[in-house]
């Protein structure tokens, strides 16, 4: 812990530029590389802000430099190099970001030590509607690959988005239902890679084209990754096989847009917590995962006077998941589920710009077969939000409030009514040419989900026991404060919070053993998180032969229970990092190294987590570059050192730790 505060209070010292936050970036953070085009067919420049970047999970289409919430974006080159097979991986380059994980086909973003059903996982603002909140071993059925940015609204976002937001959101932005043409008619990227570590191959095509009165979206990627290396030897049964697809259109005009998306992903990977053992008799565990999603969204433009636009989405989704023992279908588990979101944003009136809105959710979960550790729920639910933004003068202030109802119905059990509350207030100060200070204060709510609730029985793919318990609200007391330094030179910001908790829902270990399982029970407890992050970027060269850049950064996140109650379970270990980058014409390379410390401030039947080292690498070559296209040859290593790696997130860190050494070349083109 002190060293993690030793290294925040370096990367504060000297300034940060998170290459993924939102007051600010250095160039190749959040914008692809000189010469290469977007999906919309526009030249791809370097830029020193995030003032282009706009965060669709905001209303009112705010830029990312001009919200006082923390937010962190992820797009162009920097999205290019973090991508990983899972959500959580791609997105752990942000500082307080890491994830839980099961091998590399699941992990779930964990946003502040805060997972599962506290982090809403979301596609272009609509839940992803799967069950990766329901336990550990199931993966999300969002493909980072094909993603054009992926935001990161870290504290609680319950305001925009419900009590499933208390934690953050991460929000996947891939353009499916188009809301404009490519500006010349036509573009798309296509990549293609293999790694070492599984004997991988991925491959994606992507498609965009239009006019202005309509525009069509087409996009595909498969994946084939055998069991990964470990130091050691090769993780048994971590093999992975994805197919993800979406064909989508729309209609344009000047009074806005209406569009269309249907979109399928199916997953296949192995459970390593479960291998199987051939001489016990014992058959490995797999999950076979599909789902289809149906999208209808669009935008209209000054409909009436005083509202400047009005943004709606439906969403219909099925999802299915099966777990086999060999070949043996155990338990499946399915999703029905209806979603729609409403936003008005006003014009400006009496000083203020705002958004009003409504989102409704309709969701009936099944779960059938020998493991039946919760029962058939349907969950409805209806929120009313409100935010509003002003300057006076040097100081922006944003505020908020929202309402929720939601009710949670098991087949064959009482209806549980709930009625979380969020306000949010925040505050920007600018002191200075180069500085600013934020202040952000929230109260946020938080309904029980249902596994919290009525889970009982054995769960033999993510090894546990679970009970569920009659459970009350969670509430949420959040202040964080941060600092920000906007230099030629150094860019920075370091932030600090403390998040008091009443009813904090947790999943703890009994120490007991039920039909060979670890018995996991959910549990209600007061709790205190406290963290800080910082991060640096120095500019420290710009000349004809490249320029370069060091950033470095560090987070970090305590979090414990009252009454005695000893540590909250499987919270991040704190790490520090940096990355030295050069770009130069056609080329560009950076080389990083990110330390994550010992994590012994663990919970009750826990197991202390050993520090490691990751090594990455990233070299590409523009080797075309004209006007009809750009291709780009690449070379990515990771934990080149070949580190065990096993994150504290992690239920099963003990038994399934991350890939060892992993090179991956490839191509990608722009076009």
């Amino acid at each position: 812990m002190r060293r993690t505060l030793f290294a925040l209070t370096l990367a504060a010292t000297f300034g940060s530029s998170l290459p993924a936050m939102a007051e600010d970036a250095p160039p190749d953070a959040t914008t692809p590389e000189m010469g290469s085009k977007d999906g919309e067919g526009k030249s791809r420049k370097h830029v020193d802000k995030l003032e282009g970047i706009v965060v669709n999970a905001v209303p009112g289409g705010r830029n990312a430099d001009q919200i006082v919430a923390p937010v962190a974006v992820l797009a162009g080159s920097a999205l290019d190099d973090a991508k990983g097979v899972s959500l959580g991986e791609t997105v752990s380059s942000i500082p307080g970001v890491q994830t839980s994980a099961l091998g590399t086909a699941v992990g779930r973003p964990v946003i502040r030590g805060l997972d599962g059903p506290r982090v809403a996982v979301l596609e272009n603002g609509l839940s992803s509607q799967d069950v990766s909140n329901v336990s550990q071993d199931h993966a999300v059925t969002l493909e980072p690959f094909l993603a054009d940015q992926i935001e990161v609204l870290k504290g609680p976002a319950t305001l925009l988005y419900g009590s499933g937001a208390i934690g953050g959101v991460v929000n996947v932005v891939d353009g499916r239902v188009p809301e404009k043409a490519p500006e010349n008619g036509f573009a798309g990227r296509a990549e293609v890679r293999s790694d070492s570590v599984s004997d991988g191959k991925t491959g994606l095509l992507r498609m965009d084209a239009g006019n202005d009165q309509f525009a069509i979206h087409v996009d595909g990627m498969h994946r084939d990754n055998k069991d990964y290396d470990i130091p050691g030897g090769t993780l048994a049964n971590s093999a992975v096989k994805t197919t993800s697809g979406a064909v989508g259109a729309s209609l344009l005009g000047s009074w806005g847009y209406l569009g269309l998306s249907i979109s399928r992903f199916m997953d296949l990977y192995g459970s390593p917590a479960e291998p199987g053992d051939a001489a016990e008799g014992e058959d490995p565990v797999h999950i076979k995962m599909a789902q289809t999603n149906y999208t209808l969204k669009g935008g209209l433009v000054q409909p009436f006077d005083g509202i400047s636009k009005i943004d709606f989405s439906l969403g219909h989704g099925a999802y299915q998941h099966v777990e086999f023992e060999g070949d043996t279908p155990g338990t499946t588990f399915t999703t029905q589920s209806n979603q729609g979101r409403l936003v008005v944003t006003h014009d400006e009136l009496a000083g203020w710009i705002g958004s009003f809105g409504v989102q409704t959710q309709h969701r009936q979960f099944a779960a059938v077969g020998e493991e039946t550790f919760v029962p058939a729920t349907t969950t409805k639910g209806v929120g009313v939000f409100l935010t509003e933004v002003r300057d006076f003068g040097p100081v922006k202030v944003e505020l908020g409030a929202r309402h929720d109802t939601q009710s949670v119905q098991p087949v064959d059990g009482a209806k549980r009514d709930y009625s979380p509350n969020s306000l949010s207030a925040g505050f920007a100060w600018r002191f200075a040419d180069q500085w600013h200070l934020s202040l952000n204060l929230d109260h946020a709510e938080r309904a029980p989900s249902e596994e919290e609730l009525f889970a009982n029985g054995p769960h033999e793919a993510s090894n546990t026991f679970e009970i569920g318990s009659d459970l009350g609200k969670e509430k949420s007391n959040q202040a964080e404060l941060g600092l920000h330094f906007h230099g030629d030179i150094v860019e920075g910001k370091v932030a600090v919070y403390y998040n008091k908790y009443k009813n904090f829902i947790y999943l703890a270990d009994t120490g007991e053993v039920e039909d060979d399982l670890p018995v996991r029970t959910w549990s209600q407890n007061d709790a205190a998180f406290r963290g800080a992050e910082a991060e640096a970027t120095f500019h420290l060269s710009e000349s004809p032969s490249g320029h370069w850049d060091l950033r470095v950064f560090g987070d970090t996140v305590r979090a414990t229970l009252d009454n005695g109650g000893g540590n909250v379970p499987r919270i991040p270990a704190g790490r520090v990092g940096s990355t030295l980058s050069w770009s130069a014409d056609s080329l560009r390379a950076s080389v990083g190294a990110v330390r994550y410390m010992k994590q012994d401030k663990i919970a009750a039947f826990e197991t202390d987590t050993a520090g490691y080292t990751l090594v990455t690498a990233h070299v590409a070559w523009t080797f075309v570059n004209d006007e009809r296209s750009q291709w780009e040859a690449f070379v990515d290593g990771n934990n080149l050192t070949n580190q065990t790696a096993r994150p504290a997130t992690s239920l099963f860190k003990d038994v399934a730790p991350m890939p060892g050494r992993n090179v991956s070349v490839g191509v990608r083109a722009y076009f």
